[in-house]
């Protein structure tokens, strides 16, 4: 696989501007020390929207979109992000997600256009399901997160927030299989940017990945996910956190549900679970300026408002 460079964020930054909205951030708590970076506002509610614009617009400019579309396996996000992006090109979409996906993000999947299709319990059987369609259809298969175009899209959001953080210290980023990490660290590594990069204790592919010293299986059971639950981190993530700068840390649920809660209570923020478990590790996190990307905030949010 092609690796992910520097340059390549670069260009996707040059090639998605004007198409993505620019992360809006937002002071935290402690003054000028914490920030918040809004990337929940990005269109389809996540990140995402970041890298479906790169993979899709770079194909188009290569020619090589084919007539039988674009095809992604995901959670709920990054497949409201392809769909979206292939709606403002004109190309269709096939979308594969676990059974276990949000009504939320079913429901507004189909708003963009996308066919749906539900395979399997987790992300790793909707992803065979729609590698499977890849092959009999001829659709191009992008992907969740494994991509450099994915990943480099993604780590744009990283220069926009040290635009405005001037001094930056760090970066606190949730991972699920590390298409978002990956992008962010290797954009962080190039200004002296530390990466704190935040797991569930319970969807913890790239802390048992730098354990092992390569991708590997783990299992999969934490509240969040439906947006991290990748059984494996990408190679790209695994190689992008085997640098100086780069922290593993790993949260429980009851934190993660705390975080998000008290989004909720002090900010009337909902964010999703994967948004709240950056924050749920920032306690822990030192430098002087230090910036929490909340990354999407495609949620149910009825359990956190209050019935009288």
């Amino acid at each position: 696989m092609e690796q992910l460079t520097y340059d390549a964020v670069k260009a996707a930054g040059e090639r998605i501007a004007g198409r993505v909205r620019p992360v809006v951030v937002a002071r935290g708590d402690e003054g000028e020390r914490t920030w918040l970076a809004l990337e929940f506002l990005q269109h389809t509610g996540s990140f995402k929207a970041r890298g479906a614009q790169n993979f899709l617009l770079a194909h188009a400019e290569a020619g090589t979109l084919p007539d039988s579309g674009v095809t992604i396996a995901s959670g709920g996000n990054a497949g409201l992000a392809c769909a979206w992006a292939a709606r403002e090109l004109g190309v269709r979409a096939t979308v594969f997600l676990p059974e276990t996906a949000s009504p939320v993000k079913l429901g507004r999947l189909r708003s963009y256009g996308a066919e749906v299709r539900l395979a399997g319990r987790e992300y790793a059987e909707a992803l065979a399901a729609c590698e499977d369609f890849a092959a009999t259809s001829g659709a191009l298969a992008s992907h969740a997160y494994d991509h450099p175009l994915i990943a480099a899209g993604a780590g744009t959001v990283l220069e926009e927030i040290r635009a405005q953080v001037p001094g930056l210290d760090a970066v606190v980023v949730s991972v699920g299989g590390g298409g978002l990490f990956a992008g962010v660290a290797v954009a962080a590594r190039e200004h002296g940017v530390r990466v704190v990069a935040v797991e569930p204790e319970g969807s913890r592919a790239l802390n048992a990945a730098l354990e092992a010293g390569r991708p590997v299986d783990v299992p999969v059971a934490s509240v969040a996910q439906d947006a991290l639950g990748a059984r494996r981190a990408t190679a790209l993530a695994v190689a992008a956190a085997a640098h100086e700068g780069v922290r593993s840390v790993l949260v429980p649920d009851e934190a993660i549900v705390r975080a998000r809660r008290r989004l909720w209570d002090e900010r009337r923020i909902a964010v999703e679970f994967a948004a709240s478990t950056a924050l749920a590790a920032l306690d822990g996190v030192e430098g002087e300026r230090v910036a929490v990307l909340l990354c999407g905030a495609n949620t149910d949010p009825s359990d956190l408002v209050e019935r009288g």
